[in-house]
């Protein structure tokens, strides 16, 4: 039981981390030539607010599961409607949005839940 507390309690912190990486990844569109260096930088901090914003819930989770898991579930749960609404008025389409919404969502939302499960684990079943 003590090997399973730990991989639940491992795998959330991982997982929020690559998502983290994932949704900052997109930022790097932002480096053009033709842009000064200052245009640069500054368009890179404002594209990574998402993930610095999920930094900071992040450390929240790490030493308050419960709190930060369920931050991090309401923030992929309530970011939804808007990034479907966002890519649905660039394509057009549906299953290509909820796509979208699922890539970038659902491991936050997977992440949030796993940090509860760990908060009540590591409660019922002290380590």
């Amino acid at each position: 039981m003590k090997r399973t507390i730990l991989i639940v309690q491992w795998i959330p912190r991982i997982l929020c981390i690559l998502a983290i990486l994932f949704i900052g990844m997109f930022s790097l569109d932002v480096f053009d030539p033709r842009l000064t260096i200052w245009q640069q930088i500054a368009g890179f901090l404002m594209h990574n607010i998402p993930a610095f914003v999920m930094i900071v819930f992040l450390v929240v989770a790490w030493k308050y599961e419960l709190l930060g898991g369920i931050i991090i579930a309401a923030l992929g749960i309530g970011f939804a409607p808007y990034l479907f609404r966002g890519n649905y008025h660039m394509n057009h389409s549906v299953w290509m949005s909820l796509g979208v919404v699922a890539m970038i969502n659902l491991p936050f939302i997977i992440t949030g839940g796993l940090f509860i499960l760990s908060h009540y684990l590591k409660k019922k079943h002290p380590v």
